[in-house]
């Protein structure tokens, strides 16, 4: 069905995909918010920082790619939301979008060595995220993608497992067709993902349909393979990016993803 942006810019039309009944993230239809649902719990987020005002940060770039030490935190997160991040996490996947409203973003992949210092050891990447951009209060079908940070604990695809030590799925159940807001084949875009623990029970594959604060509050929020265009709720990274990720993502350093726009993040 088409679909009107907020801004009212454009019109765009919703993809259809095969994994409809099973996803929300990258799958769901628009919808009007329900009324505001139970608090949420720890298969929700570690926490979602708070709405703040701020000027627009900036991508990362390519320029010097050597890993960098920082003292005590991750670039580009402030202490309220560093202290989301569970203290026995040591790898972390940064990923900040410009200003709350845009869909294109920068993911760095970071690493705590034994001093607890965090280094850069993938990235920076280019990024996509929601069509609408970012919300700390997600629900189904409002195209933005949830703010905070959360466990990235399994993996699956269309695709034969790339060599992750996450657990993977490969199952055929990982398809996307059709075509993007942007027009875009949306084909292969399953063929590598990472579920993102939003609602959803971690330890599970990401096709699990289960949804702990509700179907109302969407789920099936992934990192997946970019199809060049907006998401509706996932981050998408370039192919090969995705196989580097799954090859680095080790469940013995409890990686997370901290996810946002840059002046939420900074808090």
């Amino acid at each position: 069905m088409p679909l009107t942006p907020h801004n009212g810019a454009a019109r765009w039309l919703v993809p259809f995909l095969c994994l409809a009944p099973l996803l929300a993230g990258c799958t769901e239809e628009p919808r009007t918010p329900a009324s505001p649902s139970a608090p949420p719990s720890a298969s929700a987020a570690f926490s979602a920082p708070p709405p703040t005002a701020g000027p627009p940060g900036r991508h990362a770039t390519r320029e010097d790619a050597r890993p960098r030490a920082v003292a005590g935190r991750l670039p580009g997160v402030g202490p309220a939301t560093g202290s989301r991040i569970p203290g026995g996490t040591r790898q972390a996947l940064v990923v900040i979008g410009e200003t709350p409203d845009t869909s294109v973003a920068t993911a760095v992949l970071y690493e705590q060595d034994g001093t607890r210092r965090w280094r850069r050891t993938a990235g920076p990447w280019p990024a996509h995220n929601a069509l609408r951009g970012w919300t700390s209060e997600h629900w189904e079908g409002d195209l933005r993608t949830p703010i905070g940070v959360f466990g990235l604990g399994n993996a699956g695809g269309r695709l034969p497992d790339p060599g992750a030590l996450l657990p993977y799925d490969q199952n055929e159940e990982f398809a996307a067709l059709g075509t993007g807001f942007l027009g875009e084949p949306l084909e292969g875009s399953f063929d590598h993902v990472v579920a993102i623990d939003y609602n959803r029970i971690p330890g599970t594959t990401p096709l699990d349909r289960e949804r702990p604060l509700g179907t109302e509050r969407g789920g099936g929020v992934w990192i997946h393979v970019d199809h060049a265009g907006p998401t509706q709720g996932c981050i998408s990274l370039p192919r090969e990016a995705m196989r580097e990720l799954l090859r680095a993502l080790d469940p013995d350093k409890q990686p997370v993803i901290v996810m946002g726009p840059a002046a939420e993040l900074a808090q």
